[in-house]
């Protein structure tokens, strides 16, 4: 992303600062509008002898944007750039190693704020600031073309109109040439007028021969000189339309599985506005020509040339269609996992609705929900042959129309649909092993508007990324899978919804690790995604560990293995393990992670040999095999002997974090491999409370404690878990305030219940099924 479109999305704080390195030596209007040939000039210092022009070239370039500023909003930005123009040449003529010394070192005060704000080195991407600099080149060059053209137009219909002019002038002296011999007997006074009649009418002529000639020739040059803008125009427009936007709308998708967008829909904006301005006066330019080629005399009009101006005025129509509908696109996308009446947003845009002034008629949009055959069919009968019929819908959206609105200050062209809401769905004929949260469907904008006064009306739509449609949160995991899939993986140009049944496992490693970074704020290591590999090949049961790192990114993962077989010895898959670690990472303990103080991903076997070899007293923290969205504590009792507490889910962590259970418990004293556990939780525990409460009562406080029995024999704790490889044990609540209370029979307290009601959102993952996930996924598949 080029320097200057990180900075305008930098933090309102930042941006002042950005704001205060330009001044009157180099105003900030300069840096906006000249900043991709600012950055691609001086980006790197070049030798003293070869910026002698560089004052001359910055002129050059002022004059040529200001010409472009044809609209009245620009009128102030326009004055800007000339009277910067103008102070340049005036000031640095002289003295051209200064002004660019001194830009030279705005953009490196600008790069310390940026990099400042985002917390990391910007690095400049050569190739692709290059490519935008060869689009800018094109489109300022197409513009003098047009300007040309235009120019030659007037020349032209100067010169018909000379040549009419003269025409007439001719015809009547024929005229009179032919009234002198029919008047009566010729006398030598009117023969004398006679000759001279003559030679002036053979002199017009060959004059007017000479313009006929002169004219023709011009108006094949002017054809030709349209015919290469339009071609010009359309290579652009398409890489514009068919790269950058693109690209834009791929970076969209991406960013819903959490990366980072690159592009910036304002910068296409702005090439597309250019490209509406270039087309648009082109079409008018072929309007011009076929006008005054109608209204010519007889003798000037060309066999062909009305034609070739039928033809190019079909071309350039075509690409200003092309992009009015390619440019109306969905900037904020609705929720891919949408739930049935729950409150949803989404915002259209039209790129090029100022620079056409559809907002003299504000267009109204409308929005409703299709299935994914429905969205093949539209997309089919669209490329066949225009709109078809309109499609059926398959649920009912409250809210779902509005008016576009205009935006001066933005020049932007949008709705914003604030209050969207699904109150029904009808659901498709599953197929085989088929569930509603495998179901795509997607949100249709669609408007018509009209350009030019009515001259052209456009109908236009735009279909949204695909969305699941749940009833419940517990279908929410599988939705997420659904989406997340087809996010990371489908294929440019593709059928809706079509996506691969199977991918490497490098490609779905890096998937998740964005994922998981996104939410939490932390990465995933390469021995992290390695145990989530093995993890989703059940690597681990197989003796022919281990596996060669190459040869586990080349292995295929199929969508059956990522969100719809169980795991071996478990009744839950590999996504609805890996959703709830991210969620209870995500929610509480996205500190601990960023501070790497949470191994995570670890074999509970791997991590009995590495506690094993450690004192008494050591621990680790590790995300449960067992238990979904869970994290436990590995630590070494006494005699070696390696012991696992109850995994924390996030229904504990609510009521006392994680830090604090550490806290509590006297047998964690050192984090593996040999650190104090206070050198690095205590910034995390919870600082006691010295104070009665405002209403006089003494708040009472969960400890965490282990059963006695741990205490005087830690023999007797054995697993309640058949498949797990070190004891496990459970931990209980007391207050200091009342005898020490179980964690269960806390769970049914007037304490807890009171707790429950001042948090209700922290009660979404509550087990409705018993701890039952295979009478809960089948209750979520069918649910309707």
């Amino acid at each position: 992303m080029a320097l200057w479109a990180r900075a305008q999305q930098l933090p309102q704080e930042s941006l002042q600062k950005v704001r205060a390195i330009y001044g009157e030596h180099f105003p900030i209007e300069v840096r906006h509008c000249l900043a991709t040939w600012i950055e691609n000039r001086i980006w790197t210092q070049e030798p003293e002898e070869q910026q002698r022009f560089f004052v001359e070239e910055l002129v050059q370039e002022l004059q040529t944007h200001a010409e472009l500023m044809l609209s009245p909003e620009l009128f102030v930005t326009k004055m800007k750039l000339i009277e910067a123009s103008n102070l340049f040449r005036r000031q640095y003529s002289h003295a051209p190693h200064e002004l660019y010394t001194y830009m030279r070192r705005c953009l490196a005060l600008e790069m310390d704020v940026i990099q400042n704000a985002m917390g990391a080195p910007y690095i400049a991407q050569p190739q692709t600031e290059r490519k935008y600099s060869e689009l800018i080149t094109g489109l300022q060059t197409v513009r003098q073309k047009v300007n040309m053209a235009t120019e030659e137009i007037r020349s032209l219909q100067a010169n018909i109109e000379s040549f009419s002019l003269q025409y007439h002038e001719c015809l009547k002296n024929k005229g009179h040439i032919n009234y002198i011999q029919q008047s009566g007997p010729l006398t030598a006074e009117r023969r004398e007028l006679e000759a001279c009649l003559r030679v002036q009418v053979e002199e017009m002529e060959r004059k007017l021969n000479a313009s006929v000639a002169q004219i023709n020739q011009g108006q094949m040059e002017l054809v030709d000189h349209m015919k290469e803008n339009i071609s010009t125009l359309r290579q652009l427009q398409s890489q514009v339309l068919d790269e950058e936007l693109i690209k834009w709308k791929r970076e969209q998708q991406l960013s819903g599985n959490g990366v980072p967008m690159q592009s910036n829909l304002n910068t296409i904006q702005e090439w597309c506005e250019l490209l509406a301005d270039l087309i648009w006066s082109t079409r008018q330019q072929v309007n011009n020509v076929a006008r005054i080629n109608s209204k010519t005399i007889v003798e000037l009009r060309q066999p062909h040339l009305v034609e070739m101006l039928d033809d190019m005025s079909k071309q350039v129509t075509s690409l200003l269609s092309t992009l009015v509908t390619s440019t109306f696109v969905i900037e904020k996308q609705p929720p891919q996992v949408m739930k049935t009446n729950t409150r949803f947003t989404a915002t259209v845009r039209l790129l090029v609705g100022g620079q056409l002034n559809v907002h003299m008629t504000p267009p109204r949009v409308t929005v409703v929900i299709i299935s994914e055959q429905q969205a093949q069919l539209l997309l089919k009968s669209d490329t066949q042959s225009g709109r078809g019929k309109q499609p059926v819908e398959c649920g009912d959206i409250l809210n779902n129309s509005g008016c576009m609105e205009y935006q001066p200050t933005n020049r932007q062209l949008s709705v914003s649909f604030r209050n969207m809401q699904l109150r029904k769905i009808k659901r498709a004929e599953k197929k085989g092993t088929e569930s509603v949260m495998d179901e795509k469907l997607t949100l249709l904008f669609q408007s018509e508007f009209n350009v030019g006064g009515g001259e052209l009306v456009f109908q236009v739509w735009t279909l949204s990324l695909p969305v699941v449609v749940i009833v419940h949160g517990n279908q929410e995991p599988h939705g997420w899978a659904t989406v997340t899939w087809d996010n990371a993986f489908s294929p440019p140009g593709r059928v809706p919804f079509a996506v691969p049944d199977k991918v490497t496992w490098i490609q779905l490693a890096e998937t998740l690790r964005i994922k998981f970074c996104s939410a939490t704020g932390g990465d995933l290591s390469e021995d992290n995604l390695r145990f989530l590999g093995e993890k989703i090949f059940s690597l681990c049961s197989r003796s022919n560990l281990p596996i060669n790192p190459m040869e586990l990114n080349g292995m295929t993962v199929s969508w059956t293995q990522f969100c719809k077989d169980a795991l071996p010895e478990r009744n839950f898959t590999f996504w609805e393990w890996f959703y709830m670690v991210v969620k209870v990472t995500r929610d509480y303990l996205r500190t601990l992670w960023c501070d790497r103080l949470i191994m995570g991903f670890i074999q509970k076997k791997q991590a009995e040999e590495m506690l094993g070899k450690c004192p008494p007293g050591t621990f680790l923290l590790r995300f449960s095999d067992s238990e979904l969205g869970g994290i436990t504590i590995a630590w070494t009792g006494e005699g070696n002997e390696v012991f696992s507490l109850q995994p924390f889910t996030s229904r504990d962590l609510m009521l006392r974090s994680l830090a604090d259970r550490i806290l509590d418990l006297t047998q964690l004293q050192f984090l593996y491999p040999n650190i104090a556990k206070d050198d690095v939780f205590s910034k995390y525990y919870t600082k006691p409370e010295n104070e009665m409460l405002k209403n006089g009562y003494v708040k009472p406080v969960l400890v965490t404690t282990l059963p006695p029995y741990m205490s005087s024999s830690p023999a007797y704790a054995h697993s309640p878990d058949s498949h797990r490889n070190t004891p496990s044990v459970h931990s209980s609540y007391f207050s200091a305030s009342t005898p020490a209370q179980t964690e269960s029979s806390f769970m049914d307290s007037e304490l807890f219940e009171q707790i429950r009601a001042f948090e209700p959102e922290g009660f979404d993952d509550f087990d409705y099924f018993g701890g039952n996930v295979a009478m809960k996924r089948k209750y979520d598949e069918n649910y309707q």
